[in-house]
């Protein structure tokens, strides 16, 4: 007798119900991947368990493309047959497409930091190193960049440090020379200024003034003849001047 066929109910028992998803899964994940190589389709396979833990399958190009590629399907499909008075189902499908791509970017981050890796396959860890070998190179390559800059800045200072040591030290050097013929030309102004100085001049002894007698006589007393005797004595006159005058 052939097998009954067997009617689908959700199973009650969680073991077996985990042991059924596992087998499945298996065997869904085996079906997707004969059909993209026999009939060299794109297929995309998303399960999520009861536990909400992520099982997934896509071809050669990445799940990204094609569901980057249904969703622009879905969204031209709808909107061909859609009218004026459906707008806010365009609105719950723009809603859906910004949730699904959500969901495939916080996927491909879990995955980029080492998470969840247990349901990819070998090409698919080979495909995340790829890129992450990819962008290691381009994260390198602007370190690279950003030290040459760096030391480029710094060598530019520092040339510039150099040129203005040099500037101070031949400063410094002019400024010693100068101060060094200073005293030399002091020293030589000093000799000069004393051969041209002129000698001290010999001035004159100021003359002796002479209390002459008035030429022409006068009579005077007695008193005033002896104050005249006396103003006579008492002159700077030598003596023989003044007995000649006297006698006279």
């Amino acid at each position: 007798m052939g097998r009954g066929r067997v009617q689908l109910k959700r199973i009650e028992n969680k073991i077996n119900m985990q042991v059924t998803f596992s087998k499945r899964r298996s065997g869904l994940l085996k079906k997707a991947h004969e059909i993209s190589v026999l009939c060299d389709a794109e297929v995309a396979l998303i399960v999520f368990s009861t536990k909400g833990k992520l099982f997934e399958y896509s071809t050669d190009s990445c799940m990204e493309k094609i569901l980057e590629r249904y969703e622009r399907y879905s969204y031209a499909e709808r909107r061909l047959i859609a009218n004026d008075s459906q707008s806010n189902g365009n609105w719950t499908l723009e809603y859906a497409k910004l949730k699904a791509r959500i969901e495939v970017l916080q996927k491909n981050h879990r995955h980029f930091m080492g998470e969840d890796l247990e349901s990819l396959s070998l090409k698919e860890l080979q495909n995340i190193e790829q890129q992450l070998d990819s962008a290691l190179k381009h994260v390198r390559t602007r370190k690279n960049q950003l030290m040459h800059e760096s030391i480029s800045d710094l060598q530019k200072k520092d040339k510039a440090l150099q040129d203005q040591n040099n500037m101070l030290a031949k400063k410094i050097r002019e400024k010693e020379k100068a101060q060094a013929q200073n005293p030399q030309m002091e020293q030589h102004h000093q000799q000069h200024s004393h051969a041209i100085e002129p000698s001290p001049l010999l001035l004159p002894q100021p003359f002796l003034s002479l209390n002459m007698p008035c030429p022409y006589p006068t009579h005077a007393t007695g008193h005033e003849e002896s104050a005249a005797n006396h103003d006579r004595s008492g002159t700077l006159l030598p003596p023989w001047m003044l007995g000649h005058h006297l006698g006279n």
